[in-house]
């Protein structure tokens, strides 16, 4: 007898789902944009460059959120967020909201931009709930990131939907930043958990003065982005977030890393980081083209921090050693080269940039089609330990 799909194991817990339709939107994503590019097919709602910059991070990157915050509250919390037939809903209404923008010419362009919209305030809604009956009011601090991933959504729409002119850009601008203070807080708890557990005798310090350091420093620069101020005053700034975090980094940093790759593909997304902060200010200066800084932040940083974040969880909540495959590694390397042939080659070869685009293009499917080879099996199966 088939159980029914609200009760197979892809719906237990909901870094499964997630992280499955994050790693195949990593690939869709791409392919549609290469498609996008040679104008062979355009999403009539979308104008411009933004259907690919509102898909790759609130559409890639909030399902990899959205499958990480689930199941970390759900830890903290002791109590279950959504399973079975709700954690169903809330991922088709993630995947109706990256359908719908190709149907333009036939639904209503508000029933469009509804439907995307309404994911996040569900997501909020869910986690909100289990914190506070958990009274684990600490961790709201994340449901507070996720308005601004809403707010920064609906600027999005209201250009879409002729609302207003300008508010896309400045939207997508604060999506970004947002994801980027995510991490950075994310990173404050788990890269020194992780490097200790996944090293034998390691003890990581803590330096909560220097992690808020980082944090409010990292504010400040996209707060002056957001006031449009540029130059000088950015560019110094920028290069004080980038020292910050580099000092940070290097608190949590042992050699023996670079012989674990759940440890070295995280501290390598960390530098993409630091690397769009540099290049943050080399923009501001006129030295390189934002593009290069934004794209050090997503292909480097979001890119190889959610794939090394996915393979570690999905490890550990199915029972299973936390030791990746030499197939994981390869996959590990390959989206760094990605951001490699994305950001730095075309800042020495500018003359050569679409072809080394095209070719991060190529090494970024790669990676994800290694990674949904070995994982798919793994977040669609139950643990392997016998545990709920």
């Amino acid at each position: 007898m088939k159980l029914p799909v609200s009760k197979l194991p892809l719906f237990a817990l909901g870094f499964r789902v997630f992280f499955l339709l994050a790693s195949f939107s990593a690939l869709a994503l791409l392919i549609l944009w290469q498609q996008m590019t040679q104008n062979i097919i355009t999403p009539p709602y979308f104008t411009g460059n933004y259907w690919h910059a509102h898909e790759m991070l609130l559409g890639y990157t909030v399902a990899v959120i959205a499958g990480f915050l689930l199941t970390a509250v759900s830890n903290w919390t002791g109590k279950t967020t959504l399973q079975g037939d709700a954690l169903v809903g809330l991922s088709l209404l993630w995947l109706y909201g990256r359908i719908l923008p190709f149907y333009a010419n036939l639904l209503p362009n508000e029933l469009i931009a509804l439907v995307d919209f309404i994911f996040l305030p569900t997501l909020i809604f869910v986690l909100t709930k289990t914190l506070i009956n958990a009274k684990n009011y600490k961790n709201l601090v994340f449901v507070g990131l996720l308005l601004f991933l809403m707010m920064g959504n609906a600027m999005v729409h209201l250009q879409m939907l002729g609302h207003c002119e300008n508010s896309a850009a400045i939207g997508i601008q604060i999506v970004l930043a947002t994801i980027v203070i995510m991490i950075l807080i994310i990173a404050g708890r788990v890269f020194p958990f992780f490097t200790e557990k996944g090293l034998k005798n390691v003890s990581i310090p803590r330096n909560i003065q220097l992690d808020v350091l980082t944090i409010v420093s990292a504010i400040i620069l996209f707060s002056l982005q957001w006031l449009g101020i540029s130059g000088t005053p950015l560019a110094l700034t920028a290069l004080l977030v980038a020292f910050l975090n580099t000092w940070r980094l290097m608190t949590w940093f042992v050699f023996r890393i670079w012989f674990v790759p759940l440890l070295w593909v995280l501290y390598l997304g960390y530098g993409w980081l630091i690397l769009g902060f540099i290049f943050t200010a080399f923009s501001a200066w006129e030295w390189v083209s934002p593009s290069l800084a934004l794209h050090a932040f997503t292909v480097g940083g979001i890119g190889v921090l959610t794939i090394g974040m996915m393979a570690r969880v999905a490890l550990g909540h199915t029972g299973r050693a936390m030791k990746v495959s030499n197939t994981i590694a390869i996959a590990f390397a390959l989206i760094n080269v990605a951001a490699l042939f994305r950001v730095i080659l075309p800042a020495a070869l500018f003359t050569w940039s679409n072809v080394l685009i095209y070719c991060a293009t190529l090494l970024w499917l790669a990676a994800f089609a290694l990674f949904i080879f070995v994982y798919a099996p793994v977040l669609t199966a139950a643990r392997v330990d016998g545990k709920d």
